[in-house]
């Protein structure tokens, strides 16, 4: 007789549609229909999605209000050797989503925990708003305390990535209001909503013209809402202060100090590069002089 345990389950992290039934993958699909027990945000949501594929596998609610109570539970059939799937109601779970504290307690565990990748609002949104996206930073929701939203946004004043909230529609006015207080009338942004929905609408200019067109009606829909990064203010330093600046108050070489410094003031690496020789050889003069 084996006395052996199982080899423990796998928890799957599976993206599901944020609007279009379609959007499910392949992938998405067969483990959906292969494990053991899916984990979902809303049970009564998610019966929807699988009734229109034929999934038959048992659901059990996992949300924000009974994460902690049921990470236990799903953790022994884990370790009984059942694969679980987390889902969210839409899109990627965790994220602003419940199924952080499930993941982590995976890892600290060492259990398995795979992501079957696929629809996501955030890269959804910032694929086809027309804002720069080589860095971004998402923030989740604001605040619904204009206080606390104020202030988040005055620390995010002078964040030179495109920032990306989540936003509720009956607040979206009042947000763009307070983006305009602390950003200015002319701050470009874009709003995304209903994507990948029968209504999808991309909306980009700034958020003057944004509160103009969001006023008319009331606004309905899932959110995105995105903040492009505020013009760079000129530097008061020159590029050979900037240079000893950052030799004054950093480890790094010269050669990656030129690259920062370069960055900086938008200009080519060989000028930076030909300013920091004509300050060593004046700094070597001033040595020999003295």
């Amino acid at each position: 007789m084996n006395s052996s345990s199982p080899a423990p389950g796998t928890l799957y992290v599976v993206a599901t549609p944020i609007g279009n039934l379609e959007d499910l993958t392949f992938r998405a699909l067969r483990v959906l229909k292969e494990v053991a027990l899916v984990a979902a945000e809303d049970t009564r949501h998610s019966r929807k999605l699988f009734q229109h594929y034929g999934i038959t596998t048992p659901l059990t609610s996992c949300h924000a209000h009974n994460e902690a109570a049921k990470v236990e539970s799903l953790l022994a059939r884990l370790q009984q050797g059942e694969s679980i799937a987390l889902i969210s109601d839409a899109g990627t779970p965790a994220i602003s989503d419940p199924g952080f504290v499930l993941v982590r307690q995976c890892r600290e565990r060492g259990l398995t925990v795979s992501a079957v990748p696929g629809p996501s609002a955030v890269t959804a949104a910032l694929s086809i708003a027309g804002l720069p996206v080589d860095r971004f930073a998402f923030e989740g929701f604001l605040s619904a305390k204009q206080g606390a939203r104020r202030e988040a946004l005055q620390g995010l004043r002078n964040e030179e990535r495109t920032l990306v909230f989540y936003e509720a529609p009956h607040r979206l006015l009042a947000t763009l209001h307070d983006i305009v207080l602390v950003f200015g009338s002319a701050r470009e942004i874009a709003v995304a909503r209903e994507l990948s929905k029968l209504h999808e609408e991309v909306f980009r200019g700034n958020a003057e013209a944004a509160i103009a067109h969001f006023g008319r009606d009331r606004v309905r829909g899932e959110i995105v809402l995105l903040v492009a990064p505020g013009e760079r203010e000129k530097s008061q330093e020159t590029v050979r202060e900037a240079l000893q600046r950052w030799r004054r108050d950093s480890d790094l070489s010269m050669k990656e100090i030129v690259k920062r410094v370069a960055r900086e003031f938008d200009l080519p690496g060989s000028d930076v590069y030909r300013e920091s020789l004509a300050l060593r050889q004046d700094e070597i003069g001033g040595v020999d002089g003295g």
